[in-house]
């Protein structure tokens, strides 16, 4: 079974592998198109529940600032595809305690300028969790390490500026757990599932 385990991980690994370099042959193309660039900005992260133990009650997370940085792709005018590759850190507070996780993002977004600068947007986005830890445990029993999610927003288009405001939110639960401290009765368990506003200031190239 933990061979089975292991080959399932490697799997998911190699396809999430594929698809990045699936993203940046896109990206390369949509220089053709309309464009390629790099984007950066600030997330503003809350997980799900924390449970101390099996019987705990649920807390809630505060949201706390992350980061993101990235390339992306934009293919067409009015209506347009935009694949982006994204390394994307976050941080969520539980009292005294902080789960930080590391990942890569792969948002498939399809947008439509809707007047002037102005275009919303929605679309899949993939994500690999490349590490994780809560309050200084390093978090290895991770339910799923790749999951997909959704993003949608509104974005401003100024020349090569850009800048656009979006929602993401995973699609299902994704558990951690893990021993938080020796006097929890059972383990603990953590939902990494992402939920967060992110600004993101672009520039194509």
């Amino acid at each position: 079974m933990k061979n089975f385990k292991s080959e399932f991980n490697a799997s998911k690994k190699v396809f999430f592998l594929a698809l990045s370099f699936i993203l940046i042959s896109a990206s390369t193309f949509a220089q053709s198109g309309n464009g390629f660039g790099i984007k950066a900005g600030l997330n503003y992260n809350a997980n799900g529940d924390y449970f101390e133990s099996i019987s705990a009650n649920a807390q809630k997370p505060d949201g706390n600032i992350g980061y993101h940085i990235g390339l992306y792709g934009k293919i067409g005018t009015r209506l347009y595809f935009k694949p982006e590759l994204v390394y994307t850190s976050t941080k969520s507070d539980y009292d005294s305690d902080t789960f930080e996780m590391q990942k890569m993002d792969a948002p498939m977004i399809i947008g439509l300028h809707v007047l002037g600068p102005i275009s919303v947007f929605a679309g899949p986005s993939f994500q690999y969790i490349l590490d994780s830890e809560f309050s200084g445990i390093s978090i290895n029993d991770i339910e799923n390490d790749f999951s997909v999610g959704l993003h949608f927003g509104i974005g401003l288009t100024f020349e090569k500026i850009g800048i656009d405001l979006r929602y993401e939110r995973g699609f299902n639960n994704n558990e951690a757990t893990f021993v938080s401290n020796i006097g929890a009765i059972g383990p603990s368990r953590l939902d990494t599932r992402p939920n967060q506003l992110i600004l993101s200031l672009s520039f194509i190239l």
